[in-house]
């Protein structure tokens, strides 16, 4: 057994329900064989052997927090159930002397309480020290419980800050995506002179508005995403009136459900990116939330250049999302994307639906 188990303090862990428990059970134990030979009344046998119980979790109670500093040669357990088993003669002598009648003799010259003397002697003697040693025993097992649950814990906590700081790495990484796009797309008009820059302006702005609080945060609703996708949209449309239309197609209900930040954003910036703006005719994007059976899925269907044309390539977008997804969900989301006829790319988001 280890000598640096942990130390109590306090009265409370001296005297503990516990102990006084188990205490209370072990005298009762003890005292019924003494109680067919014993020849006085019974309350004060129950109580002699509760009283020496009663200062042997003292003696234990004691020595497991005083002295605060004990040799290295001796451990504090074997000190305990040391102290406990010279503790019992000692107990037992002071008992029968505080018990002992006005005007009798010394116990001691009495054979019949010299007998019991010895007695309860013998049997305090033999189990003390094992009591003592089996409640080290069980206090180191709750001790290593309790170790293992903090450690647990401890573990718990860094993997939840590791997963904050990854999930803000990639926000940081996804910022600066969509804002450097979004204010090349407005500088791009701006420097052709377009009557429309004082209006594609305040569209940035609603844009702006509506995506900057929620970059750093850590949840946010489906319709606060399709608030953003709505403002996004309308920012694109004005820099390509004529070559982009766009549909929503949304559960009421589903507008309640949780949804990673921008992932919702993501899909459609991918849509609009990789698909409608190399199209020279541009196109539709249809965007659908249907909730069903405990899940959540996203759709979101454009007619742009579709996979072939675009080479594969559709940028970091998606790979961030994915990361993300793996984060947040693990293995219960999945992402899909698939060709549509006669040209285009259909990608279907699947992911846990919780309020």
């Amino acid at each position: 057994m280890a000598a640096n188990l942990p130390k109590p303090q306090g009265w409370r862990a001296l005297i503990g329900w516990r102990r006084l428990r188990t205490t209370a059970i072990t005298c009762a134990v003890v005292a019924m064989p003494f109680s067919f030979t014993w020849k006085l009344p019974l309350y004060e046998l129950w109580l002699q052997v509760f009283a020496i119980g009663l200062g042997l979790v003292l003696v234990f109670g004691l020595l497991e927090q005083w002295p605060r500093r004990l040799p290295r040669w001796l451990a504090r357990w074997a000190l305990q159930v040391m102290g406990v088993g010279v503790a019992v003669p000692m107990l037992v002598f002071t008992a029968y002397v505080l018990r002992n009648p006005a005007g009798a003799g010394p116990f001691w010259l009495n054979s019949d309480r010299m007998e019991g003397f010895f007695a309860f002697t013998f049997v305090g003697t033999l189990l003390a020290p094992w009591m003592a040693l089996t409640a080290l025993v069980r206090q180191r097992e709750a001790w290593a419980q309790e170790q293992a649950l903090a450690f647990e814990l401890e573990r718990s906590e860094l993997g939840r800050q590791a997963l904050d700081a990854r999930m803000r790495l990639l926000s940081a990484q996804v910022q600066p995506h969509f804002l450097f796009n979004t204010l090349a797309n407005v500088q791009a008009l701006v420097e052709a002179g377009s009557p429309r820059a004082a209006s594609l302006l305040q569209s940035l702005t609603d844009y702006l508005r509506a995506a900057v609080p929620r970059l750093d945060g850590a949840a946010s609703t489906l319709g606060q995403e399709l608030e953003l996708v709505l403002a996004y949209l309308a920012l694109m449309q004005m820099r390509m009136p004529d070559r982009l239309q766009y549909a929503l197609h949304v559960d009421p209900d589903a507008r309640l459900l949780r949804c990673p930040p921008m992932t919702l954003l993501t899909l459609v910036e991918n849509a609009v990116r990789h698909g409608i703006d190399p199209s020279e005719e541009g196109g539709r994007i249809d965007i659908s939330a249907r909730q069903h059976s405990g899940r959540c899925r996203l759709t979101v269907v454009d007619t742009g250049v579709g996979l072939q044309a675009s080479g594969h390539g559709l940028g970091t977008g998606l790979a961030a999302l994915r990361e993300r997804l793996q984060l947040v969900f693990g293995g219960d989301a999945t992402l899909v994307l698939s060709e549509t006829l006669p040209h285009g790319v259909r990608v279907e988001l699947d992911f846990p639906a919780t309020c």
